[in-house]
């Protein structure tokens, strides 16, 4: 079973059901994948979304990656990637993948200069977000890169959301 634990607990953001908004995401971005088989296991099998602001992200993104500046949206998985393909055959009653923290400030501006929503920006991201947790990368070369933005095409167009990748929208 699914669980998104989702918390707003600093920034602006604007008002949204962010529990099922944030759920939705990560579930089409689960179900875009070989661990798609996750979001119906008997154990839980938790992701939890921390809506904050660039202060806080600006704090982890140094302490955590050495980059002294906010970004939009920080994944720390909980698991290797090799240890989620034996996740189907545990008995464990809980399973924490990851976390995800975006940044209020950086995320509102971002969606402004693509002409999203917030909600839709940030669904977008939830799937980013959760891909990384799954293991998926984009720094190590074209290839990867290319698999990993296909499958956030095919996850935000399962959640009706605009090409994220497209440059005209």
């Amino acid at each position: 079973m699914l669980v998104v634990e989702t918390d707003v607990v600093a920034g602006d953001w604007p008002a949204a059901d962010w529990p099922a908004l944030t759920r939705a995401a990560v579930a089409a971005a689960l179900a875009e994948t070989p661990y798609a088989d996750l979001a119906d296991a008997s154990m839980a099998v938790e992701v939890a979304v921390r809506l904050s602001d660039d202060a806080e992200v600006h704090t982890l993104n140094r302490q955590y990656r050495d980059k002294d500046k906010p970004t939009n949206i920080l994944s720390f998985p909980m698991l290797a990637p090799d240890m989620l393909v034996s996740l189907a055959n545990s008995d464990d009653g809980e399973v924490l993948v990851g976390d995800l923290v975006l940044a209020a400030e950086t995320v509102v501006h971002e969606a402004a200069e693509k002409g999203w929503s917030v909600a839709d920006y940030v669904g977008h991201l939830v799937v980013h977000g959760t891909l990384h947790l799954l293991g998926y990368v984009h720094e190590t070369g074209d290839w990867d890169a290319e698999q990993m933005e296909a499958l956030e095409r095919a996850a935000c167009a399962r959640l009706h959301l605009p090409d994220p990748y497209e440059e005209d929208q």
